[in-house]
């Protein structure tokens, strides 16, 4: 009886431990990680500035303003709607900390999704976060899920009805940010998101939007600009001049079949010319091996690498792999070539950046070159 009750009070200590440390790296991972203000910020609000319905909420995101020095055009740009895709987030993070603008306004949100930030999700072996290393030292940031964490709305309906269209899809979509624009200022907490992004783009008069994507190699729609018709002169010439810089990359029409997306609702419900941006990471796909933060950070997967010698993805693919240097450098190169784009044919409404780095600055530097120190003022 001594022995049992020994081993008892053993168990219950170590059940006791564990579920201590359980608790304190779920709390953990609720908390967001600070992104460090560049000195082109002029200002930071909430998005509950804009739909007060999201205040106090876990929907609540920071908006990143940078005026320019002169008047001009107006851009938004969606980071971090699927927290699992870190390249938008990062290069949301990178205009944040480094871009200047002469003329225009750049808004920034950086985790579109916030409560996509703080889980991950199940069953995938994800990684919690990822480090880069800058010359003053290590920079920690989420890795997260791709839909609104569910302790914050819960729970799924079997079927997923899209308010405005009726499209059905999968229960576990209604906790997409991607599904469900325009969204109801009555509705979930992730139609409610999506509702305040639309009242920021309105009330700010936003000429141009950007969502930042990653797609798995295999996916057909990958290193690709989707566009709304209206943006669709706006996307080809960004395509040419993102090809002048041998930086490979397919336009793809905004489909009307498929509901909920920025780049049909926010061209159907806006004024804004919106698109998204696609680049490849293996990290996404259902053909890839170990889910680490070396394959996060490297895009390295041999498996990846043999599909590609049997012809089944839809980007080139070797052993260098597509690492988050790369796809965050497509991506801001796609933001500057709109903006440049944009400002050739409306010279009365220019929208210019300053202070970032190249496509080919990344893929010589690195990241965390350019990342500013984590001993810096953070926000």
């Amino acid at each position: 009886m001594k022995k049992h009750t020994i081993t008892a009070i053993l168990c219950a200590a170590v059940a006791l431990i564990a579920a201590a440390i359980a608790g304190t790296s779920f709390l953990e991972a609720r908390k967001q990680t600070p992104i460090v203000k560049g000195p082109g910020v002029s200002e930071i609000k909430m998005l509950s500035d804009w739909f007060p319905g999201l205040k106090g909420s876990p929907g609540d995101t920071e908006v990143y303003i940078l005026r320019g020095a002169k008047p001009g055009a107006s851009m938004l740009v969606l980071g971090g709607t699927h927290p699992n895709e870190p390249s938008g987030h990062l290069a949301a993070v990178m205009l944040i900390e480094r871009a200047q603008l002469p003329s225009g306004t750049l808004y920034v949100i950086p985790r579109a999704n916030a409560s996509g930030f703080t889980h991950n999700d199940a069953q995938e072996g994800a990684p919690q976060k990822f480090t880069i290393q800058t010359p003053a030292g290590p920079r920690v940031f989420r890795y997260g899920s791709r839909a609104t964490n569910p302790i914050h709305q819960w729970p799924d309906p079997n079927v997923y009805i899209h308010a405005s269209s009726g499209q059905t899809l999968s229960g576990s979509e209604t906790r997409n940010l991607n599904r469900g624009y325009p969204g109801r200022p009555d509705g979930t907490l992730t139609e409610r998101i999506c509702y305040g992004i639309v009242q920021l783009i309105k009330q700010e008069n936003i000429t141009i939007t950007v969502d930042l994507h990653e797609a798995s190699p295999e996916y057909p729609v990958i290193n690709a600009i989707v566009a709304h018709p209206k943006a669709m002169s706006l996307a080809s010439d960004t395509v040419l001049g993102l090809e002048m810089q041998d930086i490979a990359i397919r336009l793809e029409p905004s489909p009307v079949n498929l509901r909920g997306l920025t780049h049909r609702e926010l061209g159907d419900f806006t004024d804004t010319l919106p698109v998204l941006m696609e680049t490849a990471n293996a990290s996404q796909g259902r053909l890839r091996g170990r889910t680490d933060e070396a394959l996060v950070l490297t895009g390295k997967d041999k498996w990846y690498v043999r599909a590609a010698r049997l012809g089944r993805l839809y980007v080139p693919y070797d052993e260098k792999g597509h690492p988050l240097d790369e796809r965050v450098g497509r991506h801001l190169a796609g933001i500057q070539e709109l903006a440049f784009s944009w400002t050739l044919s409306h010279e009365d409404q220019p929208l210019e950046f300053e202070g970032l780095p190249s496509y080919d600055d990344l893929m010589t530097d690195g990241l965390g070159a350019w990342l500013n120190p984590p001993s810096a003022p953070q926000s």
